[in-house]
């Protein structure tokens, strides 16, 4: 977790790459890649006849087309895959329209509704995204399809980059910030700040007043936890609920939402055993979009 000078980068959480070798490619029919670039982090996934063969979650760099080629590039990485194998690739997220080897763009909203009904199944209808700059809540029907949605994009506050900054100014690794921030006796009041950079400044005060880095912790995660469930009510929260993206990892957010509204969110399923992995929801419902106009194609 440090850089070359030796400093620990608190805020770098871990990038990776899985391959599922039981779901072979000798019988694959259609192979398909959903790319997902996104402010913060870029995904890529690879289905073979629409399951997840391989995915790989990784920082986006300063470039959206580098970020998407590498990001593909290393979930090909042990497969023997090359670009010629894939029948159809769909790019989405922040940086869609910049995935050079993609078909098509879709809206990271439509992906991340997509995938979440393939990760949890049929029965999700509320999904809580929490990007990288963004909170999207989206409400969607029994095929993954968008009925409705509201995003807040207007701060990076609640959001990935959010948290790094306060995991970089407290010091606390950001892979353990959610658990830190349970470890307090009582939940104190939620920061005031909307802004991540006058929440930032907040937070400093409240630790020259006195505050433990758990309870400052403890009051960011519960100021963005509220405004999560508000846009999540906002725009009608239905059972089933879940959480994509990379904060729902996050079992500071995923708790204190699911208390604020009453209502669990449904587990992840065992990611080493199907692959299904909600970080990677936006790029899943990519690459299952992207069998679906193959097939389309092939009709025509």
């Amino acid at each position: 977790m440090g850089n070359k000078e030796g400093k620990t980068e608190y805020w770098r959480w871990l990038e990776y790459q899985r391959v599922m070798p039981s779901r072979g490619l000798n019988n694959a029919e259609i192979i398909t890649a959903g790319v997902d670039v996104g402010s913060v982090g870029s995904k890529a996934v690879i289905m073979t006849d629409g399951d997840v063969y391989s995915w790989s979650v990784m920082r986006t760099g300063s470039n959206s087309s580098d970020s998407a080629k590498k990001a593909l590039g290393w979930a090909m990485e042990d497969t023997g895959l090359t670009l010629k194998d894939f029948n159809y690739i769909v790019g989405t997220g922040y940086g869609r329209v910049n995935v050079p080897m993609a078909n098509r763009a879709i809206t990271e909203i439509a992906c991340h509704a997509k995938g979440a009904n393939y990760i949890w199944g049929p029965s999700v209808r509320t999904v809580l995204d929490v990007g990288g700059q963004d909170v999207k809540a989206i409400r969607c029907d029994q095929n993954g399809k968008v009925v409705s949605f509201l995003m807040n994009d207007k701060c990076a506050a609640g959001t990935g980059r959010g948290m790094e900054v306060i995991a970089d100014l407290l010091k606390i690794p950001i892979e353990e910030v959610g658990k830190v921030s349970l470890s307090v006796t009582e939940e104190p009041k939620p920061v005031s700040s909307t802004c991540v950079v006058f929440a930032k400044t907040e937070a400093v005060g409240l630790l020259r007043k006195g505050w433990s880095k758990e309870q400052v912790l403890a009051a960011y995660m519960r100021a963005m936890s509220i405004r999560m469930s508000e846009l999540i009510e906002k725009v009608g929260c239905e059972r089933d609920f879940v959480i994509t993206g990379g904060q729902s990892k996050n079992i500071g957010i995923v708790q204190r939402v699911e208390n604020i509204l009453g209502m669990k969110s449904l587990p992840a399923p065992n990611v080493k055993e199907t692959g299904r992995d909600p970080v990677a929801a936006g790029a899943i419902g990519a690459a299952l979009y992207a069998k679906a106009l193959y097939e389309k194609s092939c009709k025509r």
